[in-house]
């Protein structure tokens, strides 16, 4: 956790995760789309703090969390075989390159759902826009309710739980396997039905201009998607 003496400074030590000169170009082109410093500084994550990275992709928020929690902490990012097995490079190659890049500040997980675990309590649980996957046809019913109680099982009380995703028209229950999108009321229900307490949300994503029927990867929409950040904590 970070110190009361450096409470005052959380801004400083994200604007320096996102000058890293390590950072790869890939990742610094995607600052304004994705908007790295704003999300990293709602949730609340310094200088100590053990946090989960579910399904990281390529690692763009991995490595901002890496260099924000500092030695003194630690980053765990997880995919599960289900993604690694459709997407190798975003999401196995990207765990590679990860543990490469971060020897000893970051360590890899690769389980099932259900096999999911944390070595130690976490401060953070962190998702980004594959929340909506949890709804895929191609995996039970019941996989983002097993997520979310993994999510608050690893979680100290008090922890954070982080959650970006494309935003749906409401009811539209077809969403997240048609269009890779979710409805915020359908996410926010299940995240407090696995017993967390939703604690705020950012604007830093939202879009109005944005209709919510397009498929996230449709041109017009693409990297400018509406999106909802939400803030859910563990109680205790």
């Amino acid at each position: 956790m970070i110190s009361p003496a450096e409470a005052h400074a959380p801004s400083k030590i994200i604007a320096m995760a996102i000058a890293d000169p390590a950072r790869p170009a890939t990742d610094v082109a995607l600052d304004a789309t994705r908007q790295g410093a704003a999300i990293v500084a709602f949730s609340g994550a310094s200088k100590g703090w053990k946090v989960g990275d579910l399904m990281q992709g390529s690692g763009y928020f991995t490595r901002l969390f890496v260099s924000v929690v500092g030695p003194k902490g630690h980053v765990y990012a997880w995919s599960p075989p289900e993604f690694i097995g459709a997407k190798k490079a975003l999401y196995g190659d990207s765990l590679d390159t990860l543990s490469r890049d971060y020897p000893l500040a970051l360590t890899p997980l690769r389980s099932t759902f259900a096999d999911l675990a944390f070595p130690e309590p976490l401060d953070l649980v962190f998702q980004s826009q594959n929340y909506h996957d949890l709804h895929l046809k191609l995996l039970p019913a019941d996989t983002a309710a097993k997520l979310n109680a993994v999510a608050f099982k690893a979680l100290r009380p008090g922890g954070v739980y982080l959650v970006v995703d494309h935003i749906s028209a409401p009811g539209d229950d077809t969403a997240p396997s048609r269009i890779h999108r979710i409805d915020p009321a359908v996410l926010r229900h299940e995240i407090e039905a696995a017993g967390f307490v939703f604690d705020g949300e950012s604007s830093a994503l939202r879009n109005p201009a944005d209709d919510h029927t397009k498929h996230v990867f449709d041109a017009s929409v693409r990297g400018h998607t509406d999106q909802m950040v939400y803030r859910f904590k563990k109680p205790g």
